[in-house]
């Protein structure tokens, strides 16, 4: 059984008037049964134009409760009404444009009975389903769109892997694409943000108002399933964008500040996926404010109206590529490119020079020069850091009391710049390193340092203060897919663990998550090298294995050369 109600749009135009030729009043469906092939029924609310006319479809499918009425912060662009609902997009704005948007309970979650499996197999399969079910709908013109932040991007790369029929094009804004390397494990090492997110929604469900109408809800053992499984051995790939098999359009969109969860499955959708129409955008600031913006509503709008619509109006003529460069403090300026990486890259080495550091600066203080030391030097430190819980490393005192501190591992600086310099694009650092103990965790952190020693800040996807990128790489989880590793891009394979003897030196490839920062006249570059969360890690701070409980070593110089891979774009 379902509810229909009439709602007055009160959006621009104003309320009950006509916006692009529509009428602005707004149907309402609630709790419309979906089937779902194994003769499930997912519940649903249906949000479309009450004009008799036919128009495409605006899905929606995941765990954050259809019913529940998202109240946003009063900075955003689009103002509260009762019809808006957490990273989905407002009926208010885009019904009277000519679409229904449907949300859909996932199953397991909301009013959708079932077992939840967030982004697993299962949920691609039932999104499949939704998809078939609105387009066959009579007010449906057969054709459906995927758009949303977050949860509801990540799961349109995992049902595009099954190409639907009616599925005409996706718009995933901020949406990780890979469950175990974008998600669950950064580099190998187990991000604690996806862990906190599962538990959240669990009391969400059985707490909160859901459990009124889903009482038996998330009894998979998800976590554990998560956990056990920290090598990529193909239990994850439903919940891995399969490339090749993603051919639909699509507008791929992220957020330099998403190093932490979200960012590597944009640009990797757009540079990996079969698509022969795609297109790349890259913002900054926070996880919602972006997407709610008038020029970004106006972007989604002409792609989706090309592809859902048969607009002409030309998007796919445009450059494919839309860059926000940052110049720090959240400023910056939108340029239009053609590729991704941009192909005048000046790719630059910045070596690590470990020799001693300079009268006066810190101990654990070193430099970036351009060129490789002709003598090997070396750098310990203790693996494990120390809080007022001692240095028991994987203890529930040591990580609650907070890892990031101040002095772990090496900074490194480059001399001030001369001149306005910037890096956009993706980031890797080559190491020679060794431990005491059989493995060993790396977190690299790039900043931006003022002449008066200051970070430049810029704005996180929680609002939080964040640096200019970040990478990752437990040292057992080195080896390389020589077929997907790029100079600038290493992939590893994380099938295997090459644990270290004590002593050992060996050659490791870091992926840094890519960036973009043009860097004043008189600022430096800074790259911390440290065995635990570094500065800006606020929500997205790792757990760390008991085997860091020695000291580690970084070599560099001579026939051990250590550098930096830097994108620097010249001036045009």
């Amino acid at each position: 059984m379902s509810s229909v109600l009439d709602v007055k749009s009160e959006t621009t135009g104003g309320a009950g008037t006509a916006v692009g030729g529509t009428i602005s009043d707004i149907v309402v469906e609630r709790d419309v049964d979906v089937p779902t092939r194994d003769g499930s029924r997912l519940k649903a609310d249906v949000l479309r134009p009450a004009a008799d006319t036919r128009v495409p479809a605006l899905l929606n499918l995941g765990p954050y409760q259809k019913d529940k009425v998202w109240i946003p912060p009063d900075n955003l662009e689009e103002k509260p009404n009762p019809l808006m609902n957490w990273e989905t997009v407002n009926p208010e704005w885009w019904v009277p444009r000519g679409y229904a948007c449907v949300r859909v309970d996932a199953r397991g979650t909301g009013k959708s009975p079932g077992r939840t499996e967030p982004w697993s197999l299962q949920e691609s399969l039932d999104y499949c389903d939704a998809i078939a079910w609105a387009a066959a709908q009579p007010w449906c013109n057969g054709k459906v769109g995927l758009i949303g932040i977050s949860y509801f991007a990540i799961n349109q790369w995992f049902v595009a892997n099954h190409q639907p029929p009616s599925l005409a094009a996706i718009v995933p804004w901020e949406g990780f694409a890979d469950l175990y390397r974008d998600a669950l494990f950064h580099g190998g090492i187990l991000n604690q943000f996806m862990t906190n997110w599962f538990v959240t929604h669990l009391c969400h469900h059985l707490i909160g108002r859901a459990y009124r109408d889903n009482p038996d809800t998330f009894t998979a053992d998800t976590l554990w399933r998560w956990v056990r499984h920290n090598l990529d051995s193909g239990a994850f790939a439903g919940e891995q964008a399969q490339w090749d098999r993603i051919t639909v359009p699509l507008f791929s969109v992220g957020n330099w500040s998403g190093m932490g969860l979200h960012l590597r499955g944009n640009t990797e959708g757009f540079m990996r996926a079969a698509s022969r129409h795609k297109k790349l955008r890259m913002h900054s600031g926070t996880h919602v404010h972006p997407f709610y913006t008038e020029s970004a509503r106006n972007e989604q709008l002409r792609f989706l109206d090309h592809f859902l619509k048969g607009v002409d109006n030309g998007v796919m003529d445009e450059p494919p590529v839309r860059l926000f460069i940052r110049h720090g403090n959240g400023e910056g300026v939108w340029r239009d490119e053609h590729e991704w990486p941009l192909a005048r890259t000046q790719w630059t080495k910045m070596h690590l020079d470990l020799s001693a550091p300079a009268p006066g600066a810190p101990a654990n203080s070193g430099a970036l020069v351009p060129e490789n030391p002709a003598v090997t030097s070396s750098r310990t430190y203790n693996a494990s850091g120390s809080s007022k819980g001692g240095s028991a490393s994987a203890s529930s005192t040591f990580l609650a009391s907070g890892a990031m501190q101040a002095g772990m591992g090496i900074s490194l600086d480059t001399a001030p710049f001369d001149r306005d310099t910037e890096i956009t694009g993706p980031v890797a650092a080559t190491l020679w390193v060794s431990s005491a103990t059989e493995d060993m965790d790396l977190f690299l952190t790039i900043r931006d340092i003022d002449p008066d020693g200051n970070d430049v800040w810029e704005i996180g996807q929680q609002g939080q203060q964040v640096p200019i990128a970040k990478g990752w790489l437990r040292v057992s989880h080195r080896e390389l897919d020589p077929e997907l590793t790029k100079p600038w891009r290493p992939y590893h394979r994380h099938q295997r663990r090459l644990y270290l003897a004590p002593g050992e030196v060996v050659k490791v490839e870091v992926e840094i998550w890519p960036t973009s920062m043009v860097f004043r006249k008189g600022h430096r570059l800074r790259l911390d090298i440290q065995p635990r969360d570094g500065v800006g890690s606020v929500h997205y701070t790792h757990y760390h294995a008991d085997y860091n409980t020695g000291t580690n070593t970084i070599h560099s110089g001579g026939d051990k050369e250590s550098f930096l891979l830097l994108p620097v774009i010249p001036a045009r």
